[in-house]
């Protein structure tokens, strides 16, 4: 996550702010699990940044090839 890069943000801090482990977190920034809405809305906030600045669609890759 580049944004949490810029931030100086390491995957147990990200966790740390989420509430979860460092590997769950790990999961879902590598797209292996999906972020749960309430995670998404949290990020939003800490950020304070909209959701889609944040998140794209799933199918955002599908649709950028076609």
């Amino acid at each position: 996550m580049v944004l949490r890069k810029k931030h100086n943000l390491n995957y147990n801090n990200m966790a740390k702010i989420l509430n979860i482990s460092k590997d769950t977190y790990g999961r879902k920034e590598r797209g292996e699990s999906q972020f749960t809405l309430d995670e998404m809305f949290l990020l939003s906030k800490y950020f304070d940044l909209p959701l889609d600045e944040i998140f794209l669609p799933r199918d955002c890759i599908n649709n950028a090839i076609n």
